[in-house]
């Protein structure tokens, strides 16, 4: 299969300063040789943008919808062939390409007619000599840094409202995930979307990206990543006042009380943790288990952990693809490595499967009486590992909980009384609380807590990000009062 390679740039796709070989992670095979941007492609990109904003932002509304539309029609008709290119240059599981593709469907969906829910706003007058109104205007230039892992999903979180707000965007993925996105590119060009309304370029190097980032030509910064880029990131662009909106690290905990519906948070647990290889920013990492009900639910994890299937076969029903590069492997087998060093019980995985013996694999792994001094308990794993804790009565279980240098993204709480369950909600700082159960859609606000992220992916929050609000005050003449008067 041949795979879209080049840069999208100004409205046309072109060729970068340099190429690079993207892997195929399950098979350690070259899928595709692509073009990546220099420091003067970086440049055409953002000045392609900056010169776009006055048309763009100032194109209607109704028309923004339209081309947001077209492209939309060109996603659902090219359905296999983007999912095809997640498949390989992650060895993502094909039945998992799907909530990549189908997140970009609902999202120039779901902006192109929230847009329209954005309304001037009028404020009222203490004294009765002036009118004011609240008005929303597209913010300027946004650029948008891309996390590997979910390569479609993560584009599609930032294209939907940049368009719809009138920003042009320039969209860096990931070096080890450029392919999808460039295959976004190719059906820009296909419809003919407005110069300069969206570039997308994989970088060469990292100083080509903090070009881009110290640029005083973006006005939003938006990243998908870890919580050490978004810091990198902000110190870079501090050449200019700019908006900044990431999503960023996690640590996230579950809370399995002593009545849960032990099954149900198994499913759960096992389900986002084994998905994606468990690189998941929302991935469960810490599970505290009550210490009644411990052993039931590590025999339950356990046997579901030993149950996913793990490969690279698009006929086959397959759970656990490969964590993304043999950097990635041996940070994870590490941290395995040392929580049993330390004292952890290996109840499953924990090292390549059996039958594997090419692709950077990891069994779905299961540790069990993990404590707060192992490094798989201190950092976010984003690999397939699921960490029991057992806890009792005398544990502070919220002080646990919290303890997340990383900050707060997501948490779940598992326990038939719901009064529990609303207090640790309460009490938990993590941006999401998910209460016996899990839910994500384009409609629900998507953000974390102090090093956790900046703002909103998803919701009318995350359109926000992208528009600035204006007051326009006017004095009240003698004709205005006249009229009052009439």
């Amino acid at each position: 299969m041949d795979f879209p390679t080049k840069l999208y740039i100004d409205g046309a796709l072109c060729e970068g300063s340099a190429r690079q070989d993207v892997f195929n992670p399950a098979t350690e095979e070259r899928v595709a040789t692509v073009h990546t941007a220099g420091l003067a492609d970086a440049q055409r990109a953002l000045e392609a943008a900056r010169d776009a904003f006055p048309r763009w932002s100032a194109t209607p509304i109704a028309e923004r919808q339209a081309w947001m539309r077209k492209l939309r029609e060109e996603v659902v008709a090219h359905e296999d062939f983007l999912r095809d290119c997640i498949h390989h240059e992650m060895g993502k599981p094909w039945a998992q390409t799907l909530e990549d593709w189908d997140r970009l469907v609902v999202s120039l969906d779901f902006y192109a007619e929230e847009i329209a829910r954005i309304h001037d706003v009028g404020l009222a007058d203490r004294a009765g000599t002036h009118t004011h109104r609240m008005v929303h205007e597209a913010a300027g230039v946004a650029l948008a840094y891309l996390a590997w892992n979910f390569p479609l999903l993560n584009l599609a979180f930032k294209i939907g409202p940049a368009m719809a707000a009138g920003c042009p965007i320039i969209i860096r993925p990931s070096e080890q995930t450029p392919i999808s996105a460039y295959a976004v590119g190719m059906l820009c060009e296909k419809i003919g979307l407005p110069r300069g309304a969206v570039q997308i370029l994989c970088t060469d190097g990292y100083d080509v990206a903090d070009a881009m980032t110290a640029s005083t030509i973006p006005q939003v910064i938006t990243l998908i990543g870890s919580t050490g880029t978004g810091q990198h990131i902000m110190r870079t662009g501090a050449t200019s006042i700019k908006r900044y909106s990431m999503e960023l690290g996690g640590n996230a905990p579950v809370l399995v009380f002593e009545d849960a519906d032990l099954d149900l948070a198994a499913d759960i647990v096992c389900g986002v943790k084994f998905s994606n290889a468990g690189q998941i920013c929302v991935s469960p990492n810490r599970v505290f288990v009550a210490s009644s009900v411990h052993a039931a639910f590590a025999d339950k994890v356990t046997a579901r952990a030993k149950a996913a299937k793990t490969g690279f076969d698009k006929t086959a029903d397959i759970a656990t693809g490969p964590v993304i590069d043999r950097r990635a492997w041996i940070r994870i087998k590490g941290l395995i490595n040392d929580a049993v060093a330390e004292g952890a019980e290996l109840l499953a995985g924990g090292d390549r499967p059996a039958q594997l013996n090419k692709g950077h694999y990891l069994a779905p792994t299961v540790l069990d009486r993990v404590t707060e001094t192992m490094a798989v308990y201190r950092q976010e794993t984003f690999g397939p590992i699921v960490s029991l804790i057992p806890f009792d009565s005398e544990t502070d279980l919220t002080a646990m909980a919290n303890d997340c240098e990383e900050g707060g993204l997501t948490a779940y709480i598992f326990t038939r009384d719901l009064a529990r369950a609303e207090a640790y909600a309460a009490k938990l700082r993590y941006g999401e609380i998910q209460i016996n159960g899990v839910k994500y859609d384009i409609d629900l606000p998507h953000g974390g807590i102090g090093q956790s992220g900046i703002g909103h992916d998803c919701s009318a929050l995350a359109l926000r990000d992208y528009l600035i609000e204006k007051r326009i005050t006017r004095a009240l003449d003698d004709t205005d009062f006249e009229g009052l008067n009439a």
